[in-house]
């Protein structure tokens, strides 16, 4: 009896000491990749106060997306500059353009997007105690609307901004291929071709098939920076940045960042 009860504790100390020793592993893993996500942040800070200082270094408004490629600390990021007006805007878009984006983007049907579109309006123009609009702060008041769960709001949240003060229209010059697909009805293949164009620089890019409605040239100075930092494993960090480049903050920088955010792509599914 006393050899089994030995042998009942050198089993039970090897288990807790397995346990203990994969422990050990998996937090000593975490810590390095929280270090890693430090250091990528870092990084696409300094790829995207490069790409601030070259657009601050002139007067001009940007009216299009555009894409660069930056090293930084021997590190190349691809860095993406968007004027936020080539963004849904939830605090001025007009019915139309909102229902459109529930139905092609959030993927509900007709009935259920004007029902949304009519709770994000109702939303918005509700008045607070001094009569004074309740806009949006941000897109993630989404989830405070009726009808709105997470699983919509994710699969909106990308394609919307609340930081605009604009017309309630789309530049298509500076929008993403999903918010184009918005403003063609769901023809994908027509907001492709756009796409296309515009990054390649093409002059007088054709966007025809695009709703004439919803659609607005206006240039920015309000902007949203997306640097991608390659980590050693494959894994990518995303840093962005929204920033107005016409205030001038207290520290005496030529732009104001108002909201940032840190995270990190999912590797690729490997296909057998």
């Amino acid at each position: 009896m006393a050899l089994i009860a030995v042998l009942w504790m050198v089993a039970f100390l090897s288990i807790t000491a397995m346990s203990i020793t994969r422990s050990i592993r998996l937090e000593t893993r975490a810590a390095a990749l929280a270090w890693q996500e430090v250091q990528a942040e870092a990084l696409g800070d300094g790829a995207l106060q490069i790409a601030l200082q070259t657009l601050t270094a002139t007067p001009q408004t940007v009216s299009q997306m555009t894409q660069a490629e930056i090293t930084y600390q021997g590190v190349t990021m691809q860095v993406e500059i968007m004027p936020l007006n080539g963004l849904v805007d939830i605090n001025s878009a007009g019915p139309v353009l909102l229902e459109r984006t529930f139905t092609v983007a959030g993927g509900l049907s007709e009935q259920a997007a004007q029902a949304a579109a009519q709770a994000v309006i109702e939303a918005r123009n509700r008045r607070d105690a001094q009569g004074r609009e309740q806009r949006f702060e941000a897109e993630e008041d989404l989830l405070q609307v009726p009808g709105f769960d997470y699983d919509l709001y994710a699969r909106l949240a990308p394609l919307l901004t609340a930081d605009l003060r604009g017309s309630g229209r789309v530049n298509p010059l500076a929008a993403p291929v999903e918010v184009l697909t918005i403003l063609s009805g769901g023809n994908a293949a027509a907001a492709a071709q756009i796409a296309v164009g515009r990054n390649a620089g093409a002059v007088g890019v054709d966007t025809s098939s695009l709703d004439g409605s919803l659609i607005d040239n206006a240039s920015t100075r309000t902007l949203r920076l997306q640097a991608r930092v390659p980590l050693v494993d494959g894994t990518v960090v995303r840093v962005s940045r929204s920033v107005e480049l016409s205030a001038r903050t207290t520290d005496g920088a030529p732009w104001h960042t108002f909201r940032t955010s840190t995270n990190v792509e999912p590797l690729p599914r490997k296909t057998s």
